[in-house]
């Protein structure tokens, strides 16, 4: 049974679809389908105990996203307003795209609390207050860090697990030991990187190398590098602010690993085309960029000229089929094309709601061991008293063939 009507979004660009959104904070019940089962028969005289699984008659699931709903004027709104709404708007029909899916295919009633944070505290605790969030059983957002930062009193106090959906943090800045970190932070991104070089490459005819310009956004990704592999002393590692000096230090028979931490296109671009000179003069190397690049549309030549490779949290595969069938249901409930937040709500929507309606009140001790395989990334969570649980799992990605390859 449904309690929310599922309104139909016309095409992006149109304001009044916002209407549909006015009565986004209620509940939904999504279908419930009971599947078909026989138990085995045991014989007599072995006796088995009974593993009994506490289920919900009914999960309840909070969704706290920034529709903004509060700064569109209607009669006025113009195409740059409403975009202010659609990361959220997308993300939204998304998670309950796939809790819908969840439901169908796990027999459970999910009720659905959306609200809108408008991106702020004080809604938050207004959320809080009013008792919005009382019977949740997960809460999904904010979406944002201070968000995720003010919601930890209420998760801790209650004991209410709580996701971080889309935020790149490093979990030891929320202290929360009931998060559930999604997105990878940027140490997992060094690791996988650091792990790929060492198991691949000979150390007595390698150097690595990292180009940093060690600004602060660079250091962000350039210290867990620097880190791992000065931990690594069968490495020869070395760093410099630029490969203008690089080139003053090579050294002939190397194979060079160059990492490079910055995502800044003013340095990037210029970088690129200084180690394509250099590998035209007989350079032997290839390349790890930072993982914003996969946004960045760098020139697809030279990064594969170049053996580049970047880390990276979510790739859609468009050949396979669960992701053409998620698309051609997403055209025809919402008239338009997902997004790569939709992508990213669905995930997360059937992976949990599965998750809530297989295991019930005891769904958090399968969270490290239930992986998932999904449109755009994959699951896979350690669990730390402290910190709360961490999705490690992570996509190596390789320029060839002009395109972006999974290479593990």
């Amino acid at each position: 049974m449904t309690l929310v009507q599922n309104h139909q979004l016309p095409l992006s660009g149109n304001k009044y679809w916002l209407i549909c959104m006015a009565g986004i904070l209620l509940s939904a019940c999504s279908p419930k389908i009971k599947p078909v089962t026989k138990k085995p028969e045991v014989p007599k005289e072995v006796k088995v105990p009974e593993k009994t699984v506490s289920r919900f008659s009914e999960a309840n699931i909070a969704l706290l996203v920034p529709f903004r709903l509060n700064e569109i004027k209607l009669k006025t709104a113009v195409k740059a307003d409403v975009e202010k709404a659609a990361m959220a708007i997308d993300f939204y029909q998304g998670f309950k795209l796939g809790v819908d899916s969840a439901a169908a295919v796990a027999g459970q009633n999910f009720k659905l609390k959306v609200f809108d944070t408008r991106d702020s505290n004080t809604q938050i605790e207004g959320i809080i207050e009013n008792g919005g969030l009382i019977g949740t059983n997960l809460i999904v957002g904010p979406v944002y860090p201070d968000g995720l930062k003010y919601m930890t009193n209420y998760s801790v106090t209650k004991g209410i697990p709580v996701v971080n959906p889309l935020a790149a943090s490093q979990p030891a800045e929320f202290n929360n030991p009931n998060l559930i970190s999604i997105v990878n932070n940027i140490d997992l991104h060094a690791r996988k990187i650091g792990d790929y070089v060492t198991r691949t490459y000979n150390p007595a005819t390698t150097v690595v190398v990292l180009i940093n310009p060690k600004s602060a956004s660079d250091e962000v990704m350039g210290a867990p590098l620097r880190q791992y592999f000065s931990a690594k002393p069968n490495f020869q590692f070395q760093e410099y602010g630029s490969v203008f000096t690089l080139e003053t230090k090579l050294q002939k028979g190397k194979k060079y690993v160059i990492l490079l931490s910055s995502s800044d296109r003013k340095f990037v671009v210029p970088t690129l085309d200084k180690l394509m000179k250099m590998k035209r003069v007989g350079l032997d190397e290839l390349l790890f960029g930072h993982p914003d690049w996969v946004k960045q549309n760098y020139n697809t030549d030279q990064l594969q000229a170049l053996n580049t490779y970047v880390t990276s949290s979510y790739k859609v595969d468009y050949t396979r089929s669960e992701v053409n069938v998620f698309i051609k249901q997403y055209r025809a409930l919402f008239n338009f094309e997902p997004g790569e937040y939709a992508f990213k709500g669905f995930d997360i929507g059937f992976y949990f709601g599965k998750l809530l309606a297989q295991h019930g009140q005891s769904y958090l001790k399968h969270l490290t061991k239930d992986k998932y395989k999904g449109l755009h990334n994959t699951f896979s969570f350690v669990h730390d008293n402290a910190l709360g649980y961490i999705n490690t799992s992570l996509m190596l990605l390789h320029y060839k063939n002009f395109a972006l390859n999974v290479v593990e």
